[in-house]
């Protein structure tokens, strides 16, 4: 199994260096923080996940949950490295200060999130999604519903829930049957059955906050008319405490490729008392803020396997001993070289290498305009709101597409080795390969960025995100670097923009390659960026790894948006051509 150890010098490379975040803390009105402090958080952060988390990564994959008598039971360390990572106030990190969080910036948070996707996916799913509930319910639930649940939310003491999707409602929410009852004291009856819900049941907590969507009896009809609601497993007694138990229950938990450990549930809403979160028919809106966070999250997750997968190919190669590498011999002393030396091995791990650490860079550059978003100016916000919303699809598909690829170049660099399971390289690949899926499938976040975020919006959020990486381009220092970036940043532009005005079926065409273009547009654009950064930094020898990993970016990854562009201008009709008996010859 790879032995996972945070990527510290890189992480704060970015922060220090790259981002400069005691500028941008004391720019964005975080004044109580500078690097320093953003250093210690990463170092206390890398030991909880490479000495508690990691260690029960395959532990938890060969054990998986298991489910009797109506409860689930996680895998043996599971619960206590939980109890840990709360009383040490991991889970309130970017909690509501008034509510017992410690209101650290996302440019803080968002690398240690990252590790605990590298040392162990399905363990941090959970936390993900308590984080994601912490958001719906501070930002759109009443203050009678903040004073029961926000703050226990915010410590971990207890644990949030998603429950969206439906068995025949998935991407399609207007199909969600989920009902919602008005009752005599302001509560809600909630009745229906979902499904693939993430920690709907486990032994951690003493309780757990489900957020649903439901339809009231009255309700317009499609996504119109969903609502947002919150129905915990037990209801507080007067002290707060859990006390009776509400009328709902988990039918089953699905058996998965991956993420075994990660407990899968079918709930069952039998008449379950809850009660409205935001307006009524304002459900979707409500979930989008949860969706959203969640959606950036899963792109960590996919950045998460692509560097444990990097960690664990690199160690072998350099181990490995096979054949001479035909650019000379490497060590005389040994009956062969490390495969390390081999061209092809080197162009995978270089792969892994610059998409991991691209996408990195891209990771925090979001995060920083998070904070903007959350503290900064009324305009700041408005503009950081802007990026973000362009950026999301982005990070969530392209960075879990990416961690797809580089887990399965781990297993090819292992050769036969990587397919067997004690060496834990394809657990990485299958337990990343669910992140292409939930909280949208990427197809749907294609088609959200081409969609909503590029044409139906105007080019504003295209516009803001270009003046974004226009930044970037304009600080560096190097000319011909420059150049290329702006080259480069400007054809980006002129793809998008000659978008603006084709047809929805174009646009639906379109939707996976212009995703996929953007993306390593932009990371192309981080690279350049990055490496003129560091060459302006008192370490040579990391500069001179950074500017030789962007220039294989530029050389061998970077083209691949030539062919995404091509296939994208190619039109639709190529796409729709084939139809009914077509596709099977009958």
């Amino acid at each position: 199994m790879p032995q996972y150890q945070a990527p510290l010098a890189d992480f704060q490379f970015l922060l220090r260096d790259w981002l400069n975040v005691s500028d941008h803390y004391q720019s964005t009105g975080l004044e109580d923080f500078d690097f320093e402090l953003a250093s210690e958080v990463l170092t206390q952060g890398a030991r909880f996940a490479e000495d508690v988390v990691a260690p029960l990564n395959r532990s938890g994959d060969e054990a998986g949950c298991t489910f009797a008598n109506g409860a689930v039971t996680t895998p043996q360390g599971f619960a206590a490295a939980y109890e840990e990572y709360v009383a040490n106030g991991w889970n309130a990190m970017l909690g509501p200060v008034d509510y017992e969080g410690q209101g650290l910036p996302y440019t803080m948070a968002v690398p240690v999130h990252e590790m605990l996707n590298s040392a162990n996916l399905s363990w941090r799913l959970t936390t993900m999604l308590t984080e994601s509930a912490v958001l719906a319910v501070s930002r759109h639930a009443s203050e009678d519903l903040k004073a029961t649940y926000l703050a226990k939310l915010v410590s971990g003491e207890w644990t949030g829930t998603m429950n969206l999707t439906e068995p025949q409602a998935g991407t399609d929410l207007a199909l969600l049957n989920t009902k919602a009852e008005p009752q005599d004291d302001g509560s809600y009856r909630i009745t229906g059955s979902k499904i693939f819900i993430t920690g709907g049941d486990h032994d951690w907590t003493s309780n757990i906050i489900h957020m649903v969507l439901a339809r009231l009896a009255d309700a317009p009809k499609g996504v119109k008319g969903i609502s947002l609601f919150l129905v915990p497993k037990f209801m507080p007694d007067s002290q707060g405490e859990p006390g009776e138990a509400n009328s709902l229950s988990v039918g089953s938990i699905e058996h998965k490729m991956g993420i075994k450990a990660s407990p899968t549930c079918v709930m069952n809403f039998d008449g379950a008392t809850g009660w409205l979160v935001g307006g009524e028919n304002q459900g979707l809106t409500c979930m989008f803020t949860m969706m959203n966070d969640a959606r950036f999250q899963v792109g960590l997750q996919g950045l998460g396997a692509a560097e444990a997968s990097f960690q664990g190919a690199l160690t072998y190669a350099r181990e490995r001993l096979q054949s001479r590498a035909p650019q000379g011999v490497q060590q005389p002393d040994a009956k062969a070289d490390p495969i390390v030396f081999q061209p092809d091995v080197a162009r995978m791990l270089l792969t892994q290498k610059t998409l991991t650490e691209g996408s990195r860079a891209l990771s925090l550059l979001y995060a920083k305009y998070m904070d903007a978003e959350h503290y900064g100016t009324e305009d700041e916000k408005q503009h950081a709101g802007q990026v973000l919303q362009f950026l999301t699809p982005v990070c969530k598909a392209f960075f879990t597409d990416m961690g797809l690829e580089t887990t399965s170049l781990g297993i090819q660099i292992f050769g036969g080795h990587g397919y067997i399971r004690e060496w834990g390289m394809e657990q990485l690949m299958r337990d990343v390969r669910i992140a292409q899926l939930y909280e949208g499938t990427n197809g749907i976040q294609a088609l959200d960025l081409i969609g909503r975020k590029l044409t139906r919006d105007g080019g504003n959020m295209l516009k803001a995100t270009y003046d974004v990486f226009a930044g970037l381009v304009d600080a560096m220092t190097d000319s011909d670097a420059r150049q290329n970036a702006q080259t480069l940043l400007g054809s980006w532009m002129d793809a998008s923009t000659a978008c603006l005005d084709k047809d929805p079926v174009f646009v639906a065409a379109a939707a996976c390659d212009y995703l996929a273009y953007t993306a390593y547009s932009l990371t192309g654009l981080c690279w350049y960026s990055m490496a003129d950064k560091a060459a302006r930094g008192d370490n040579p020898t990391f500069a001179a790894a950074k500017q030789k990993c962007a220039d294989f970016y530029i050389a061998r990854i970077l083209p691949r948006r030539d062919a995404h562009l091509s296939a994208m201008l190619s039109g639709a009709e190529n796409v729709l051509a084939v139809s009914g008996s077509e596709f099977d010859y009958r």
